[in-house]
């Protein structure tokens, strides 16, 4: 079977798409890292690749609103190939930065195509934070829509992932769309205790409406979400490694495996 192939798009402040490539790789996947200018020039290329992520980072420093630059020239310059990725039945992440480009490209949650339906607003704190929290896979992801996101479906536990972000707050745009959200089963992780309860902060690093950390559109295929699962490849990564067992898969790389196992099944 020939290897996966992977896009990862970076621009001026990309940081995270090193750590990302490695995730993909050490799976079996090809990977390739694209400037967005070099993407913009030779549009077809994009149709080379199976998923295409969007990694963390601060992409042209922020300015405006975190990844809203990059989100605009995404809309303007790429729309029409990226929809046409999209019907392929092609895979898409997009992590902190890069979540925060899908949501203001209005490719997340996408139940209006192309229009921003929600934001990623500064954090409560009022400042970055920087922290490992827990996450759990939301409850009206689990028994209607049979765990409609395929990034997620080796995961069925608690897991610990990394953040590190200023703008992290999860806002939708109304309370309709955050009731569709939980029907559609399109929350896929919210932020937790240690036991999988109500988080309170730090737990909880920003605020997030319904203590949202990560959502997917309706098809499943397109995963946003604010921890860095790139930061939790390897058992020695984990910041308690040397005190507890950490035996199983890390809980990062099972995201990056569920991906590329439903491309393989599909």
């Amino acid at each position: 079977m020939k290897a996966i192939k992977v896009l990862i798009v970076r621009t001026a402040g990309t940081n995270c798409d090193q750590e990302t490539k490695v995730a993909f790789e050490i799976l079996g996947a090809k990977v390739e890292l694209m400037h967005v200018n070099d993407l913009v020039k030779s549009k077809e290329k994009l149709f080379n690749y199976q998923i295409i992520a969007f990694p963390g980072g601060f992409t042209y420093g922020d300015d405006i609103a975190a990844g809203k630059i990059l989100a605009n020239e995404l809309k303007m310059k790429l729309r029409d190939e990226l929809d046409r990725f999209l019907h392929k039945n092609r895979l898409m992440i997009g992590i902190c930065n890069g979540f925060q480009v899908l949501v203001k490209m209005g490719v997340l949650p996408g139940n209006v195509p192309w229009k921003q339906e929600a934001t990623l607003a500064n954090n409560d704190s009022g400042r970055f934070d920087d922290r490992w929290v827990y996450l759990k896979q939301a409850a009206s992801c689990k028994p209607q829509a049979a765990n409609r996101c395929v990034w997620t479906r080796e995961i069925d536990e608690v897991i610990y992932l990394p953040v590190a972000h200023g703008e992290g707050k999860f806002i939708p745009a109304d309370d309709t769309l955050l009731r569709k959200l939980k029907a559609d089963g399109q929350i896929v992780f919210q932020y937790c205790d240690r036991e999988g309860g109500e988080p309170l902060y730090p737990d909880n690093p920003n605020g997030s409406i319904a203590h949202i950390a990560g959502i997917c559109d309706r098809t499943g295929r397109i995963f946003g979400l604010m921890p860095h699962p790139e930061r939790f490849l390897f058992r020695t990564q984990h910041p308690r490694w040397t005190r507890q067992k950490n035996s199983d898969v890390p809980d990062g790389l099972k995201i990056f495996r569920s991906a590329l196992n439903f491309l393989k099944r599909a």
